[in-house]
């Protein structure tokens, strides 16, 4: 999975072939085929394996005594970070919805998800002002968007500048 996520991540998709990522995990052809049916088979379960390293890292550097929207913001530093060092997530992440249409539809669900219960959680604890349930989702949505188009924009396969998470921690702070 990693020499895949290494060629994918530089190189996309079309380019990735079974004997490119077991050449360059060395493995045999016939190995691959103990893990995987085919292909498709690996690139249905890159984005997901991708997803869990990351969520594993923000979970990880997020200290959890960091509450309302300081966590928010740590969440989105620690994300800066994993991007820094895994600068091919975004073609995986992106490409995917080509590719692998499945796992790029239930990333993009369980991130959204998975912010909006942390946002509730915050907002019910009193870490963060009440919304109206109906506004959270257009606010989990602009939150994914501000991450990825600032992660777009600077990353560019180095680290992300603690003026774009500032930036965004201003963004957020004035949110709740």
């Amino acid at each position: 999975m990693t020499s895949a996520a290494e060629i994918v991540g530089a190189r996309g998709y079309a380019a990735t072939s079974i004997a490119k990522a077991t050449e360059n995990a060395g493995v045999s052809q016939g190995t691959f085929y103990n893990y995987f049916e085919d292909r498709q088979t690996l690139f249905d379960s890159l984005l997901p394996y991708v997803r869990e390293k990351m969520i594993h890292e923000i979970v990880t550097e997020v200290p959890r005594t960091t509450r309302g929207w300081e966590r928010e913001v740590e969440r989105f530093r620690a994300y800066c970070h994993f991007l820094g060092r895994n600068p091919g997530f975004y073609r995986i992440l992106y490409e995917a919805e080509i590719f692998a249409p499945t796992a790029h539809a239930n990333h993009m669900k369980e991130t959204s998800d998975g912010l909006r219960r942390s946002l509730l959680r915050s907002i019910k604890s009193g870490d963060m002002r009440e919304v109206e349930e109906e506004e959270l989702d257009a606010i989990v949505f602009a939150l994914l968007g501000a991450r990825a188009y600032i992660a777009m924009n600077y990353g560019k396969g180095t680290e992300i500048p603690e003026s774009a998470v500032e930036g965004y921690a201003k963004l957020v702070s004035g949110m709740f």
